[in-house]
């Protein structure tokens, strides 16, 4: 199945009422899964033999897949960098992730490059997608092109034209009968990797101290309030010393800055409901004042909580 994606549209709005327990145990499990060592060495093969970058994402995410990754498109790296383009291309990700519920999806977006999502569950439940494209099926022409730079300037994206050119140009043609082989070949690890999550989920499970479970559970309930290391530790009847150092060594980072991250995720998922302040979202989510909220979210999602809402909502 296959969609077309003419212009970005607005995002949704949301009250903020999103499951977060069970989102962020699903971005966990994503986590452990591109940690592993199937994953890795898949993830490589599977770069070295077409050229092209697939990533594996969770059902709730506001990231562009690909961004970053040393195989990303160049044309498509362009067009992340700015906030109006960036929204278009935020926009084809939903499309995708809407259209691979059940099955392979694959999405045209609006330059004439695809993109294809698959679904990865545990048992019956999604919990992410396997996701890899930026290519053509059929080489570009210069009337095409011509197209997009007019899109481009419309939208106001001002871009080095001869880049942008070299870049969309340059990137990738694979024919159908070869695309869809591939894609064939991502669905087949995309049931490997659901064998394997139980066994993952069972083995993070045994491995979590309860006490760190339980911490985690508490710290999602009470986000909005003001948390300290003792009152968690205390809810979880452990020393704030010793609840200290099992903390760091199983989630990786010190007490601050977990809770950090918690609160900030939640803020993206408010900042998608245009009639919440920014000011609003900072103190809903437990921030005490704007300047530290602002600071915190910049230096975690690389962005201001302004910059992020316009990139998702321009």
């Amino acid at each position: 199945m296959e969609a077309i994606i003419s212009q970005p549209k607005s995002s949704p709005t949301s009250s903020g009422s999103r499951p977060t327990h069970d989102v962020t145990s699903d971005k966990e499990l994503i986590l452990a899964l591109t940690q592993s060592k199937i994953y890795k060495d898949y993830e490589r093969a599977f770069g070295e033999t077409t050229g092209m970058a697939v990533s594996l994402r969770p059902t709730e995410s506001w990231q562009l897949p690909h961004a970053g990754k040393r195989l990303e498109n160049p044309f498509c790296g362009m067009m992340a960098e700015k906030s109006r383009s960036c929204a278009a291309c935020l926009e084809v990700q939903q499309q995708i992730c809407d259209g691979a519920q059940h099955e392979a999806h694959t999405v045209t977006c609006q330059f004439g490059l695809i993109d294809t999502a698959v679904p990865v569950r545990v048992g019956d439940k999604l919990v992410g997608f396997l996701q890899t494209g930026q290519v053509f099926r059929k080489k570009p022409t210069a009337e095409q092109f011509d197209r997009t730079a007019k899109l481009i300037a419309k939208w106001g994206v001002e871009v080095d034209g001869d880049r942008m050119k070299e870049a969309y140009f340059g990137t990738k043609v694979l024919s159908s009968k070869h695309y869809d082989a591939m894609v064939k070949l991502l669905s087949i690890f995309a049931e490997h990797i659901s064998a394997i999550s139980n066994q993952i989920v069972t083995q993070r499970e045994n491995a979590e101290a309860p006490a760190i479970t339980r911490a985690k559970h508490f710290i999602q309930e009470n986000q909005a309030e003001h948390l300290s290391l003792g009152q968690v530790a205390k809810a979880v009847n452990t020393s704030t010393f010793y609840f200290c150092k099992m903390f760091k060594k199983a989630t990786g980072l010190n007490f601050t800055n977990y809770v950090s991250r918690v609160r900030t995720e939640k803020a993206k998922n408010l900042l998608l409901n245009p009639n919440l302040r920014v000011s609003e979202i900072a103190y809903e989510v437990g921030f005490q004042s704007l300047t530290h909220f602002n600071r915190v979210f910049k230096a975690i999602a690389r962005q201001s909580p302004s910059e992020y809402r316009a990139c998702l909502t321009a």
